[in-house]
């Protein structure tokens, strides 16, 4: 039996988090929390690791975004059950995180054209709220299933 798309895009982030897949996604994972996830959703908890930040012990802004463009991809996979490929991702850097600091990383699927989806990925400090990052990020897939919808 196959896993649902939920459980799937949730097994994809925790093997990442877990250091399997790709370098350079995995050490920028390593340590993600899933706190929350259904379908088009995800709400993780992250620890800034010193293996991603710059010389300032900042959170390094590339390390931020690739966190950004996977939590959005996975719920993007959430929401449509198959693999998409960024057209488009958009980042808005607001503030910097410190090594050690705890995140919070809300994806939510926000619009699903059929073959494009777009999500929307909040990058907020844990202790107040603040927001850190903004993305944005639109997918498209050459799967002809999907069906045209707005949310």
């Amino acid at each position: 039996m196959e896993d649902n798309p939920v459980q799937s895009s949730n097994r994809w982030l925790e093997d990442l988090s877990n250091g399997l897949g790709h370098q350079l996604e995995a050490i920028t994972l390593e340590g993600l929390k899933i706190v929350k996830a259904h379908k088009g959703f995800i709400l993780c908890n992250f620890v800034v690791s010193n293996r991603i930040s710059d010389a300032d012990g900042n959170w390094h802004v590339g390390s931020m975004a690739t966190l950004i463009d996977d939590v959005g991809a996975a719920a993007i996979y959430s929401y449509g059950g198959h693999v998409k490929a960024s057209v488009d991702l958009n980042i808005s850097f607001l503030s910097t995180a410190k090594i050690q600091e705890e995140v919070e990383v809300e994806a939510k699927v926000v619009g699903d054209k059929g073959r494009i989806t777009s999500v929307l990925v909040e990058v907020r400090r844990k202790s107040n709220g603040e927001l850190i990052a903004l993305g944005k990020q639109w997918m498209a897939s050459h799967n002809n299933s999907n069906k045209a919808s707005k949310l």
